[in-house]
């Protein structure tokens, strides 16, 4: 799709910040209905087949999103438009907009993920710096989320070839220290917001942060972590979509390269120069050398999207527990077609009764 009508981009993004609309459940909306707009009509009687009332977010909250977005130097980016970034399309969880300013094309360049420690040591921030400064030489542009430590001594490496992912709206600094560098970013790079403008930075906005970073990029270079840090998490969520996962060892005297080796350990590649970076990433076909974690499935949208538009739900709801369960078995215990039960976890995630996870999981909510 290369056209959006105007009226048609105000109901994508109305659509999308409703309640119990997410990335995968959007895009069934907009496979069954063909529109945003007929999507949003049909809300209530979705919502009531699981026994719920639905609203959908007033129009004139998105009025005053666009208003912001505009007032910010911003601008929308969706997920069927020929610039929206084409490795982040491939993930199952991609957002379905993205609010950005700056240089687009730079999200279709060659890329690579650096992040790191907050609290890293001094030499860390200085291997960080010469790494991300080395491989932007090299033509790769480097993706990191404007953090304190690891995160910010890449973006200054690699200015202006970097693109800073931000858990905040597009108009909100954090942390309030990197005032200056996001904006310079945002000047000469590229600065990509998930959230709606206004929005402050929760620690569940993280981890989906995290989940674009990774998306972005061909692989994903660890340089310092702890254990059970954001980092590893962005190293995770890069094994899961199939992606590069490189890791530069540390002391095993210091906690903050015990994330990094175990990463090693785990799987990922041990990288020493930004030359071996490079080396892996220019090679990339695809298939990771890495073994850190298996790839997810490929969501279904791929070759289902007709099926789910003439699709009637079935009673899946008894196969559900708290605990997730992939769709993929959902769909083997059920016996039932693969549109059938997609549609059927449609209604009860508008309903507010199913949670989705990383790698095509579901539970219900709560």
């Amino acid at each position: 799709m290369t056209e959006i009508s105007q009226a048609e981009a105000f109901a994508r993004i109305r659509l999308l910040r409703s309640p119990n609309i997410g990335p995968v459940s959007y895009r069934q909306l907009l496979a069954r209905y063909g529109s945003a707009a007929e999507a949003l009509e049909a809300l209530p009687d979705l919502a009531q087949r699981g026994k719920r009332t639905y609203r959908a977010t007033p129009a004139d909250r998105i009025e005053r999103e666009v208003e912001a977005v505009r007032a910010a130097g911003a601008r929308y980016v969706f997920h069927d438009q020929p610039d929206y970034p084409a490795l982040l399309g491939q993930i199952e969880s991609a957002p379905p907009i993205l609010t950005w300013r700056g240089d687009l094309a730079l999200a279709s360049k060659p890329s690579v993920a650096m992040v790191g420690a907050r609290n890293a040591s001094a030499a860390a921030v200085k291997l960080a710096r010469e790494f991300a400064s080395e491989l932007a030489a090299q033509g790769f542009v480097v993706v990191s989320g404007l953090a304190r430590g690891i995160d910010g001594a890449c973006h200054e490496g690699a200015m202006p070839a970097t693109i800073g992912v931000i858990a905040s709206g597009i108009d909100v600094t954090y942390p309030p220290q990197h005032a200056e560098l996001q904006e310079r970013i945002a000047c000469e790079g590229l600065l990509i917001a998930e959230q709606p403008p206004g929005t402050e930075p929760r620690g569940s906005h993280f981890p989906s942060r995290n989940r674009i970073i990774a998306g972005l990029a061909a692989g994903t270079l660890v340089v310092e972590a702890a254990p059970k840090s954001g980092s590893l998490i962005t190293a995770r969520l890069a094994g899961e979509a199939g992606r590069e996962v490189m890791a530069i060892p540390g002391s095993p005297l210091d906690a903050r390269s015990s994330g990094c080796n175990q990463l090693i350990r785990d799987g990922a590649v041990l990288v020493q120069s930004p030359e071996e970076v490079a080396e892996l990433l220019r090679g990339f076909d695809g298939e990771p050398r890495s073994t850190f974690r298996e790839a997810a499935p490929q969501f279904y949208f791929d070759h289902e999207c007709e099926e789910l538009a003439e699709a009637e739900p079935v009673d899946i709801a008894r196969l559900l527990t708290h605990a997730p369960i992939a769709v993929d078995e959902l769909i083997r215990q059920s016996g039932e077609a693969p549109a059938a039960v997609h549609m059927a976890l449609l209604e009860l995630e508008i309903a507010g009764e199913l949670d989705r996870h990383a790698g095509s999981r579901v539970s219900r909510a709560g």
